[in-house]
């Protein structure tokens, strides 16, 4: 099926993407799922992390979203939260910074007096033909984001959550089945799932669980910021399904991973791949 050939700077705007992703802005219908929750949401601007938000919203959660500096796209995602009756908290900045990921908590924690759900979905990733061409600073940013504000968020959250609680991470296809172009990328994926895993062990006894989502090949301002146009084209034709998916085609993922109906759910990789196995 594939996609017009486009480009954009890092980190991508959403509205300038041809077509434009569907995140349920005119889809979700929430049921009451996440009544009263209070989640924090990186990367919830655009792409998953806005299909993530405004589900959330119209299942009952206040969300605080953390971007770099999409504005716009932000007080989009913030006008559709507060549609929804929720509250919506904005913090901008870069996450690779850990002192950041902890004024994002402790901001989440003064609004919403407590977090229920966090959700790691920040991420940066940039195709090369060739391990040459990645350069010192991309590849120890790349970890710093992925791998690195997932531990700081989650470790400076954990005063503020309580039984019932839940993290999420998300990880990718690339976890486990890495493409040679997004070497770096892909091994902060499979960190995530890995580390999503150690934390379920090790937060059990409190009654917070942790869970990674490994979504395929989605449309996201990921994809036209950081890929040639070739590959923009071609993106998501190779999966059993033909195409790739839709932002708004994981949030039910990450309701269920951040209610009460996951209550027994954790240490799950959960593949939203369009067919593609997960081993």
């Amino acid at each position: 099926m594939g996609f017009p050939k486009q480009q954009q700077e890092v980190p991508g705007v959403q509205s300038a993407m041809n077509p434009v992703p569907d995140c349920g802005e005119n889809s979700y219908r929430g049921s009451g799922r996440l009544m009263g929750k209070r989640a924090v949401i990186t990367g919830g601007d655009s792409g998953i992390g806005r299909a993530v938000a405004i589900a959330y919203a119209r299942e009952g959660a206040d969300v605080l979203i953390a971007y770099l500096n999409e504005d716009e796209d932000a007080a989009e995602v913030a006008r559709l939260v507060e549609d929804a009756g929720r509250k919506c908290v904005l913090v901008r900045g870069d996450l690779a910074e850990p002192k950041h990921c902890r004024a994002v908590i402790d901001r989440a924690a003064e609004e919403f007096g407590g977090i229920d759900v966090v959700v790691s979905n920040a991420a940066f990733q940039m195709s090369h033909d060739s391990l040459e061409e990645i350069s010192d600073d991309e590849w120890d940013y790349t970890f710093r984001l992925n791998v690195g504000a997932y531990f700081h968020l989650v470790k400076a959250a954990l005063p503020h959550m309580g039984p019932g609680a839940s993290v999420i991470g998300s990880s990718s296809v690339n976890s486990d089945m890495p493409s040679p172009a997004l070497a770096p990328y892909a091994a902060t994926k499979a960190a995530i799932a890995n580390f999503s895993a150690s934390l379920a062990q090790m937060l059990g006894d409190k009654g917070i669980r942790v869970n990674s989502v490994a979504p395929g090949p989605i449309w996201t301002p990921l994809i036209p910021a950081t890929m040639p146009e070739e590959k923009v084209a071609n993106f998501g034709d190779n999966t059993p399904l033909g195409r790739a998916g839709q932002p708004a085609e994981l949030a039910a993922v990450y309701v269920l991973l951040a209610s009460d109906d996951g209550s027994y759910i954790s240490g799950a990789r959960v593949a939203v791949t369009g067919g593609r196995p997960i081993l």
